[in-house]
């Protein structure tokens, strides 16, 4: 437990000075800093080569917090209540006073927002007397970090200090939704849209590949492992990596499996693990049977089909 401490207290350090760290949240790694200074966030976009357009998402530990940044509403109260801490994004109304560097919005005045469940980066932030700026801790288009080691194989020396969580419970980044106007689901993520509209009692509308990008994850080419990847196939090519959802009683060395049961949170989960394993493994394809576009399916067919697009 001091050792806890100690690794928190020297994460603190290192936002305190400007510096860029690796966070664990309960999603995905992140690459942290200071959401209210131009300096640090500039830093997040030069490490993860991501372009200036793409907005940032802001890591909150309270609501006071955040009341001095955004505009809330009753459909994000209902919300909160319900899924917060947790993955799931809101994006809201930037409040014209608010300190939250330009660079993060991309001059836009509406600002993606969450509150972590992870409890080591919820430590770390009822530290702070600000939120942090935290995308996916990888190189802009590559596969997201679920482990502090993934994120030292990404970024090597260049990163200030990677603060270690263990692996990442859910796997897959957050949903968002912005609540400016009526509510739109604006990312697939580790949160069942199912869910959202139970609690909000009505069917919202999906938009994960607007013309104009205004949240994270909605490029074409996205959590790729560098490799071309294939798509519902049912017989993979010779020595191609193989990924099935779940395991099988016949053995091959080219086959990789994401769940023991046809458990889908469990395959959300191992999917970035796996894509990792193999790209390290030196394959030149990658092959994957049809996953059912049905609850976290769907999430994990997004983030499939933008890694294709390599």
């Amino acid at each position: 437990m001091k050792n806890i401490h100690s690794n928190i207290n020297k994460a603190k350090k290192y936002l305190e000075n400007n510096n860029v760290i690796a966070i664990p949240t309960e999603t995905v790694y992140g690459l942290a800093a200071n959401a209210y200074s131009s300096n640090a966030v500039k830093k997040i976009f030069n490490l993860k080569k991501r372009p200036k357009s793409n907005p940032l998402i802001v890591h909150y530990s309270n609501l006071s917090g955040l009341r001095k940044d955004c505009l809330l509403n009753n459909t994000f109260f209902k919300l909160y209540k319900k899924f917060c801490p947790g993955p799931i994004t809101f994006v809201l109304k930037l409040k014209k006073n608010s300190k939250i560097s330009k660079y993060v919005t991309n001059n836009s005045q509406t600002l993606a927002i969450r509150f972590p469940k992870q409890k080591i980066l919820k430590n770390l932030l009822n530290l702070l007397n600000y939120p942090l700026a935290a995308p996916s801790a990888n190189i802009s288009t590559r596969l997201s970090a679920v482990r502090a080691s993934d994120v030292k194989e990404e970024f090597g020396k260049k990163i200030n200090y990677i603060l270690d969580g263990g692996k990442s419970k859910v796997g897959i980044e957050s949903t968002i939704i912005s609540l400016t106007k009526s509510p739109k689901i604006l990312r697939l993520g580790g949160l069942e849209v199912s869910k959202i509209e139970k609690v909000l009692k009505k069917k919202i509308k999906i938009d994960i590949n607007p013309s104009k990008k205004v949240a994270p994850g909605q490029s074409k080419l996205h959590y790729s492992p560098g490799i071309p990847i294939r798509m519902k196939v049912t017989k993979p090519k010779k020595n191609e990596a193989y990924i099935l959802l779940k395991k099988r009683r016949i053995y091959s060395p080219h086959y990789y499996y994401l769940t023991q049961n046809n458990n889908l949170k469990e395959a959300a989960k191992n999917l970035y693990s796996c894509l990792r394993k193999i790209k390290n493994k030196k394959y030149k394809s990658i092959a994957i049977e049809k996953i059912s576009n049905i609850g976290l399916g769907k999430s994990i067919n997004d983030r499939l089909s933008r890694a294709s697009k390599y």
